[in-house]
């Protein structure tokens, strides 16, 4: 079966597998569509599965969609169905091998989905039988990442501000992000009510952020914020002014939204059974442990081998040899993907290569003698090193 999802509804196809068309729908999203998509599938379904078992028979039906996610890919998991989240750019590809014209519909994509699952579907993999716990892990930790990815564009469009019409702002606080700092912007987002902070203020902002030596801390930031400095128009400085105002409104409820989801993160991550596995590596909190094995799933069938980790990882190495060139130039490592970059680059950093714990299950670089060190800031993606087939191996 093929089925091309959209918000609120799925053109499905049936064919059999000798590529004859059973049927064709337009199914609605939601519980009414799964419930029709059942009876149809038991419609059309070959006489000689009545002698199956249900769960036999199920796993019979093979079902191609373009996602992994939601609860219509959950409910053909839970009902027993082999599912195949195919990727979107694959898809692409396939669709050029059957029309070169250029033409594309939902009809036509849910026949090239069924033709795929059909005929080429052991190219690709299933959707990975991830526990629920796993899931939840998953969920959180991108939710976390997200919003951490959010506060430093936030960050970064607040220096731009800063640093057009209040560059002391910049050297008099260590981190824009930082309690201490957002609480003063927002007392004083300009460089004249700024240089109006008394020294109680400052000290209480210090204090309230449980920060050290804050007299001293505090003498340096007034001196900073007082000293001579160019000035901007009235009407720009009141302009940008608004813009820092707004900007460190929203990091302030970022940073705390964070902390919150964090906690989420740390409760569904406690709740795993391999939680304890992840956080006895070294170098790896909760947070960090959490983004691995969401992204990595719980499913122990997922990888065969260290290899199918490695280029889920997207530390493999591709070759690209073409004519007679050919040799070591022509291979250069698989950029991984954003969302698995943090996750997957703390277990290949080199201070956990050179643990001697781990030595055994991680190489060295092909190129460099087995007993020589890798250099301290070995760049990550130019050598990858091997990993392990599953955690529990570390």
């Amino acid at each position: 079966m093929g089925d091309d999802w959209a918000e609120d509804h799925h053109d499905v196809e049936i064919v059999d597998e000798h590529g004859k068309v059973l049927a064709r729908r337009r199914l609605p999203e939601g519980l009414a569509g799964v419930t029709r998509l059942h009876t149809l599938l038991g419609e059309h379904a070959p006489p000689e599965w009545a002698d199956l078992d249900p769960a036999s028979a199920a796993a019979q039906v093979v079902v191609g969609i373009e996602t992994d996610r939601g609860p219509w890919v959950g409910a053909l998991v839970a009902a027993g169905y082999t599912v195949y989240g195919l990727n979107p750019m694959s898809v692409a590809r396939y669709r050029e091998r059957y029309s070169t014209s250029g033409a594309k519909s939902d009809t036509a994509d849910a026949h090239l989905l069924a033709e795929i699952v059909r005929l080429d579907r052991a190219h690709h993999r299933p959707v990975a039988g991830d526990s629920a716990t796993g899931e939840a892990v998953k969920v959180s930790a991108r939710a976390h990442q997200s919003l951490i990815w959010d506060r430093t564009r936030h960050v970064l469009r607040l220096r731009s501000a800063l640093r057009e019409f209040f560059p002391a702002a910049m050297r008099a606080f260590e981190g824009l992000d930082a309690p201490e700092a957002l609480q003063l912007l927002a007392l004083a987002p300009d460089p004249d009510t700024a240089a109006r902070l008394s020294r109680a203020k400052i000290v209480r902002a210090l204090t309230a952020a449980n920060r050290r030596d804050v007299t001293t801390r505090a003498e340096t930031i007034r001196e900073v914020l007082t000293a001579p400095e160019l000035r901007r128009p009235a009407p720009v400085q009141d302009a940008y002014a608004a813009v820092v105002a707004s900007e460190v409104a929203l990091i302030t409820v970022l940073n705390t939204q964070i902390e919150r989801l964090g906690q989420v993160v740390d409760e569904h991550f406690g709740r795993h059974r391999d939680a304890d596995i992840y956080t006895s590596l070294p170098g790896l909190g909760v947070i960090l442990s959490a983004r691995i094995l969401g992204e990595f799933g719980d499913d122990p069938d997922r990888y065969a081998d260290a290899t199918c980790r490695k280029a889920y990882a997207g530390t493999a190495p591709i070759t690209r040899a073409s004519g007679t060139r050919s040799g070591p130039g022509q291979v250069r490592p698989q950029p991984a993907p954003r969302r698995r970059r943090p996750a997957v680059g703390l277990l290949l950093h080199a201070r956990i290569a050179r643990c001697p714990r781990l030595l055994p299950v991680i190489a060295c670089p092909r190129h460099r003698s087995p007993n020589r060190a890798p250099p301290a800031r070995q760049p990550l993606g130019r050598h990858p090193p091997r990993l392990p087939p599953a955690p529990h191996l570390l």
